[in-house]
C-alpha cells in the first residue's frame, strides 16, 4: 500500500485507467451479448451487469463526475473575482477578452481546416452503405442575439444553480471590477475571497485523492458497454478524426505557442499530461476545469488574474475538438449521401463552425447542435448524424483532452503577452510536478 501511495498521481490515474479498460473488455467478453451473467458464490449468484456495470461502476463514476462538477461554479466564481479585483487597470479586462476570444476563434478555424483537409485526402465516407433507418432530430440553435442577451444573468444565483458558465463569468467580472473600485471596503471583501479560494483549492486536493478510483469506474463501464463492432465498421472515419485531433494538439498548438511566445512546446506538452488524463476520462471540459486551472497556474506559471479568466472562457467557447469532428463528419456525410461540395461550401463550413463555437456556447448538446447547423448550411441531411453518433462517445474523450490543451496554450500566450507568465515555473520540470507536493499534504 505504501508503495502505491508513493507513486505520482498521474501514474496512479494511468493504472486506474488501464485496469478499468482491461476489466471492461473482460466483462464485455463474458457477457458476449447476453443480458447478464451470474457469478456463482455458494448460496447465491452475483450478476455482473446489474451489480458491477449498472451498479458499482455507474455509481462510482457518476459520484466522481458529480464531485468534480460540484467544484466548477464556486471555483470559477471565486477565482475569477480574486483575479479581477487584483487588476490595477480595469481596461486590462478588455485586452484579455479580445486576445482570448480572438485566439480561440483562430485555433477553431485552424482545427476545422485541418479536419476537412484530412477527410478530403482519405475519403472516410467512401464505401459506407447508407443506412435505411438513419434518423436524427436536431435541436434548433439559438440566435446570436439570444446568446448575447442570455450572457447577462437576471438572477446570478439561478445562473450558478444551473451552471450557466457564461452568466457566472459575466457576474464574476462585474463583481470583481466593483470590488477593485470600492477602496477599503473592496479590499476587506477581497481578503475574504482570497481565503475562500484557498479553501476551495484544498477541496480540489481532497478530491484528487479519489481520482484513480473514479477513472477506473468510468473506464470499466465505458469499455463494458461500448460497441466495438460499430467502431470497426466506421474505422476510417474514426481514425481520420483521431489523426486530426493529434495533429492539432501536438503540431498546431506547438507552432502557435512557439511563434507567439518563444516557449518550449515540449515542456508545455509534458506538463499537460495530468490534465489531459482527466479530460480523457471525464469527457467534460467543465468537470476538468479545476484541474486545468490548477495546471495553468501551478505548472505553467500563468498568473491567476489571467488564468481565472481564460480557462473558464475556454471551457465554454473553445471547441477545437468539436470543430474537428464537424469537419470530418461533414465530408463523411457528404460522401455517404453522394453529395458533391464545392470550395465555397467548405469555406462556409469553416466560417459557420468557427462562429457557432461562440454562438452556441453553454447550450446543452452543443456539439450536435453545431453539427446540425453546419450540415444545414451546406444542404446536407441532418439524418447523417445518426450514422456517426454511435462512435462519438470514445471520440469525445479525445476531443476533451485536445480542448483543455488548447485552453492552457491560449492561457500561456495571453499571460505572456500581458507579462503575467512566470517562465521560471514554466521551464522548471519539477514545478508542482504532478501537483504531488500540493496533494500529498492532505494524505
Amino acid at each position: 500500500m505504501s508503495k502505491i501511495r508513493s507513486m505520482s498521481l498521474t501514474t496512479r490515474i494511468m493504472i486506474g485507467m488501464a485496469l478499468g479498460i482491461a476489466v471492461g473488455f473482460l466483462f464485455q467478453a463474458i457477457l458476449a451479448g447476453e443480458d447478464d451473467y451470474l457469478i456463482p458464490l455458494g448460496l447465491f449468484s452475483l450478476p455482473i451487469k446489474a451489480f458491477f456495470v449498472d451498479g458499482l461502476f455507474h455509481v462510482g463514476g457518476q459520484i466522481f463526475i458529480a464531485s468534480l462538477k460540484m467544484l466548477v461554479v464556486p471555483l470559477v466564481f471565486v477565482s475569477l473575482v480574486c483575479g479581477t479585483c487584483s487588476l490595477s487597470d480595469p481596461k486590462k479586462l478588455g485586452r484579455l477578452g479580445g486576445k482570448s476570444i480572438g485566439l480561440y476563434l483562430v485555433t477553431t478555424a485552424v482545427a476545422i481546416t485541418v479536419a476537412i483537409s484530412l477527410a478530403l485526402l482519405f475519403n472516410p465516407g467512401q464505401g459506407i452503405a447508407l443506412p435505411s433507418d438513419a434518423s436524427f432530430n436536431a435541436k434548433e440553435a439559438p440566435t446570436l442575439a439570444r446568446v448575447i442577451i442570455d450572457m447577462f444573468p437576471t438572477n446570478p444565483f439561478e445562473a450558478m444553480a444551473k451552471g450557466n458558465m457564461l452568466q457566472v463569468i459575466v457576474f464574476a467580472l462585474l463583481f470583481g471590477v466593483s470590488m477593485a473600485l470600492s477602496g477599503k471596503a473592496g479590499k476587506r471583501v477581497a481578503a475574504v475571497f482570497e481565503d475562500l479560494n484557498t479553501v476551495i483549492l484544498k477541496l480540489v486536493t481532497l478530491l484528487m485523492n479519489i481520482a484513480p478510483y473514479g477513472v477506473f469506474f468510468l473506464m470499466a463501464k465505458l469499455f463494458t458497454t461500448i460497441e466495438m463492432g460499430l467502431i470497426l465498421s466506421l474505422a476510417k472515419y474514426f481514425l481520420v478524426v483521431v489523426a486530426a485531433l493529434l495533429i492539432h494538439a501536438f503540431i498546431n498548438y506547438s507552432i502557435i505557442l512557439k511563434v507567439l511566445t518563444g516557449l518550449n512546446p515540449l515542456t508545455f506538452l509534458a506538463k499537460m499530461k495530468h490534465a489531459c488524463l482527466f479530460g480523457f476520462s471525464t469527457s467534460s471540459s467543465s468537470a476538468t476545469m479545476p484541474i486545468t486551472l490548477e495546471t495553468a497556474t501551478k505548472k505553467l506559471g500563468a498568473n491567476n488574474s489571467v488564468a481565472s479568466f481564460t480557462i473558464p472562457l475556454g471551457a465554454t467557447i473553445n471547441m477545437d475538438g468539436t470543430a474537428i469532428m464537424q469537419g470530418v463528419a461533414t465530408v463523411f456525410i457528404a460522401q455517404v449521401f453522394a453529395v458533391d461540395l464545392t470550395i465555397s461550401d467548405y469555406l462556409m463550413v469553416i466560417l459557420t463552425a468557427t462562429l457557432a463555437s461562440v454562438g452556441t456556447a453553454g447550450v446543452p448538446g452543443v456539439g450536435l447542435i453545431m453539427l446540425a447547423m453546419v450540415l444545414n448550411q451546406v444542404g446536407l441531411p441532418v439524418e447523417g448524424i445518426a450514422i456517426i453518433i454511435g462512435v462519438d462517445r470514445l471520440l469525445d474523450m479525445t476531443r476533451t483532452a485536445v480542448n483543455i490543451t488548447g485552453d492552457c496554450m491560449v492561457t500561456c500566450v495571453v499571460a505572456k503577452s500581458e507579462g503575467q507568465l512566470d517562465e521560471t515555473i514554466f521551464n522548471d520540470p519539477n514545478a508542482a510536478k504532478d501537483l504531488e507536493d500540493y496533494h500529498k499534504s492532505t494524505e
